[in-house]
């Protein structure tokens, strides 16, 4: 019997915290219907998409031609021999371009952190670094 008895009142404080949980105080409120419209397609990817969100598409082939040599030409360091390494970085640079357009201090630094090499391990320095944006807006993400 004191099991019923304990169960009972469980039950009752169960119901009583749900409705004291209730965010409508009304007593005759209609039940919230669950949503039962089917979801709507995805968007398309609009062409450029990336491009509104800071990152560029990859570049073709003769505009990463272009931005290897540019940057060979700061410090043959910047790129060491991985090519690819050296768009993404110029990839994500285009982003903090885009993120902070008049900031052209915030950018050099990123660029420091970011441009490294096993002989820079701390960047190339802010004056290098001023050259390595510049390269990047130019040949990357020329419209941001």
């Amino acid at each position: 019997m004191k099991r019923t008895a304990a169960s009972a009142l469980t039950s009752l404080v169960l119901a009583a915290a749900l409705a004291a949980c209730s965010s409508d105080n009304s007593t005759n409120a209609a039940p919230k219907r669950a949503n039962t419209t089917t979801p709507s397609a995805p968007a398309k990817a609009v062409p450029g998409g990336e491009a509104t969100a800071g990152i560029p598409p990859k570049p073709n082939a003769a505009r990463k031609v272009g931005y290897i040599r540019t940057l060979t030409g700061i410090d043959p360091d910047i790129v060491h021999g991985r090519e690819d390494k050296a768009v993404d970085r110029g990839l994500n640079q285009c982003q903090t371009i885009h993120n902070f357009p008049k900031d052209k201090p915030k950018q050099t630094k990123m660029a420091e952190m970011r441009f490294t090499s096993p002989r820079h391990p701390e960047g190339f320095g802010k004056v290098k670094a001023a050259q390595i944006v510049e390269a990047v807006h130019v040949n990357l993400c020329p419209k941001f």
